[in-house]
C-alpha cells in the first residue's frame, strides 16, 4: 500500500535536515552505541562536566573582571581596603566578590571546578595507565588527554594569577625566578613575558588573553577530538564472560547512558556548587594587593603545581660559573626535571610498546596486578609526586609537626631518591603475590570454613569451586615467566 497521508510538520523538518546533514543516518548509527558499565568510567565524565562548569562560570566572570594593571583607589564593599591603591584587576576581583550578586559563589565555583578538573584528569589518566587502555590503537587519544592535562596545569596558573593579589604575585615572582635561571635567554624570556622588568604592566592582560581565549580554545578542540576518537575506537572493557576484543557489552547511549550521564552532570554540578557555597577558597581580600617589595607568608600554590615548587625547595642552592656567567643549578635543574616528569607520562605508551614488542590491538583492559612492572612504575611515579608535593609545603609541614624545616627538607631529599625505588619493588612483589593467590583460587577454589573428616581419619577443609565468570576474570591474561617457572619447580 502507498502511504498518502500528509507528513506532519516535525517529520518534514526532520526530513529536510536529514537530506542536508544526514542526521538520521548518524543518529541510527551512534545513538544506539553501547557503553560498558563500570564505575571507573565516571572519572572521565567528572573531567568533562567540570570543564563545562568552568566554561559557564568563566563566561560570567568575564562580564565583570577588568584585566588591567592601571592603579586605582578602591572604594567598594570591602571596607578594610577602602582608600588603598591597587590595580584594576584586583579592584574588579573585590567588586565581583562583594558587590556583584552571586559573584563570590561563582568565583569560588570556578576555582573549585578547576581543582576538580585537574584532579579528575590526573585520576582519569592513571586509570587508563594502570589498566593499559593507552595501547594500540589509542596512543593518539592518550596524547590528547596528556595535552589536556599539561595545558590544564598552565591554565590554572594563569587564572590563579589574574586577581593580582599578594599571593598570586608571589607565585609570579617564583615564575620570574625560574625564567631568569635559563642560561643565555633567561632575561629575554622574562622581559618578553612581563613586558619589562618584573612585575611589568602587561602581565595580567597577557595572561587574561591566554586564560580565556587561546588555551580554552585549544582545550575545547582537544576535548572534541578526544571524544570523537573514543566513539571511533569504541570503549575498552574489563575481561569477562562473552567479552572479546571485537565486541562491547553494556548499555546503549540512547536512552540509558544519556539519562545516566545527564543525571551525573547535575550531581557533579550540585556537588561543586555545595563545596563552593560552604568552603572558602582563595580569599584574595585577606592577602591584599600585590606589592613588589612584599611577600605573603605561607604562600602555597594549588596542589597540581605543588610538586614543581617542591623540586625547587628541596634542591640544594648550587651555583656554577662558566665563562663569566653564573648558572643557578638550584633552580635550573628543577625546571628541567618538572617537564620531564610530565613528558614521561605522555611517551610511556610508545616506550612500553617498544620494550615489550607488543604491536597488537587491545580493547580489553588489564587488571593492574597482572601487569606488575607497569603498575610498579605508576605507583613509583605517584610516590615521587606526593613526596615533592610535601616538599612544596615544607614550611607548613615543619610548622604543623613542630619540626625543623631543615629536617623536613632533608627527609624529602632522601625520600625523592629512595622512596620511588622502594615503592617500585614492593608494588611489583605485591602484584606477583596477588597473581599467585589468584592461581591458587583457580586451582583449589574458595575456602568455605567447613571441615570434613575423611574415612581414614584425615581432616580437610572443603573448597568451593569458582563459577565460570570468576574463572574467566582470573585467567584472562598472560602470566609473567617467573611465576610460571615458580609453579613448575618441584
Amino acid at each position: 500500500m502507498t502511504d498518502t497521508r500528509t507528513p506532519a510538520r516535525g517529520e518534514r523538518v526532520a526530513d529536510w535536515l536529514d537530506g542536508r546533514l544526514g542526521i538520521h543516518t548518524l543518529g541510527r548509527k551512534y545513538l544506539r552505541k553501547v557503553f560498558p558499565d563500570h564505575w571507573s568510567f565516571l572519572l572521565g565524565e567528572i573531567c568533562l562536566y567540570s570543564f563545562v562548569v568552568l566554561v559557564l562560570t568563566g563566561v560570567y566572570l568575564t562580564l565583570f573582571f577588568h584585566p588591567s594593571m592601571n592603579e586605582v583607589t578602591y572604594h567598594g564593599g570591602y571596607v578594610p581596603l577602602n582608600g588603598v591603591r591597587m590595580s584594576e584587576a584586583y579592584a574588579s576581583t573585590l567588586h565581583i566578590s562583594f558587590d556583584v550578586r552571586g559573584g563570590l559563589l561563582i568565583r569560588q565555583l570556578h576555582h573549585w571546578a578547576a581543582l576538580v578538573f585537574v584532579a579528575g584528569m590526573l585520576t582519569h589518566m592513571m586509570r587508563h595507565f594502570f589498566t593499559g587502555s593507552f595501547r594500540r590503537p589509542r596512543e593518539v587519544n592518550w596524547l590528547f588527554g596528556w595535552l589536556l592535562l599539561f595545558l590544564g596545569l598552565f591554565e590554572g596558573l594563569f587564572g590563579y594569577s589574574l586577581p593580582d593579589d599578594l599571593l598570586s604575585g608571589t607565585g609570579l615572582r617564583f615564575v620570574n625566578g625560574a625564567l631568569l635561571s635559563v642560561p643565555v635567554v633567561g632575561t629575554y624570556l622574562s622581559m618578553f613575558l612581563f613586558g619589562g622588568e618584573f612585575p611589568g604592566h602587561d602581565i595580567v592582560a597577557r595572561f587574561y588573553s591566554l586564560h580565556i581565549l587561546l588555551i580554552p580554545g585549544i582545550m575545547a578542540a582537544l576535548v572534541v577530538a578526544h571524544l570523537i576518537l573514543v566513539v571511533y575506537h569504541k570503549h575498552t572493557q574489563f575481561a569477562g564472560p562473552g567479552r572479546t576484543e571485537r565486541n562491547v557489552i553494556g548499555t546503549p547511549f540512547m536512552p540509558v547512558y544519556l539519562a545516566k550521564a545527564g543525571g551525573f552532570f547535575f550531581l557533579v554540578f550540585g556537588a561543586l556548587s555545595l563545596v563552593a557555597a560552604v568552603a572558602t577558597i582563595n580569599p584574595v581580600w585577606v592577602y591584599g594587593p600585590f606589592q613588589p617589595d612584599q611577600v605573603s607568608t605561607g604562600a602555597q600554590p594549588d596542589w597540581y603545581l605543588g610538586f614543581a615548587e617542591g623540586l625547587v625547595r628541596v634542591m640544594p642552592g648550587w651555583e656554577v660559573t662558566l665563562g663569566g656567567h653564573t648558572l643557578v643549578l638550584g633552580v635550573l635543574i628543577p625546571i628541567v626535571v618538572f617537564p620531564l616528569l610530565l613528558v614521561f607520562i605522555g611517551v610511556y605508551p610508545f616506550l612500553e610498546a617498544r620494550v615489550t614488542g607488543d604491536r597488537g590491538e587491545h580493547h580489553l583492559l588489564d587488571r593492574p596486578r597482572n601487569r606488575p612492572v607497569r603498575t610498579a612504575i605508576g605507583a613509583a611515579w605517584i610516590s615521587l609526586y606526593l613526596v615533592l608535593l610535601a616538599g612544596g609545603g615544607n614550611d607548613i609541614v615543619a610548622t604543623r609537626l613542630h619540626l625543623s624545616i631543615n629536617t623536613v627538607t632533608w627527609t624529602v631529599r632522601v625520600a625523592v631518591l629512595v622512596l620511588p625505588a622502594v615503592v617500585f619493588v614492593v608494588t611489583r612483589r605485591v602484584c606477583m603475590g596477588l597473581q599467585l593467590r589468584d592461581a591458587e583460587l583457580v586451582s583449589h577454589g574458595r575456602e568455605t570454613g567447613v571441615i570434613k573428616r575423611l574415612p581414614h581419619g584425615e581432616y580437610v577443609e572443603v573448597h568451593q569451586p569458582l563459577d565460570q565468570a570468576e574463572l574467566h576474570t582470573l585467567t584472562a591474561h598472560r602470566r609473567p615467566r617467573e611465576l610460571v617457572e615458580h609453579e613448575q619447580r618441584p
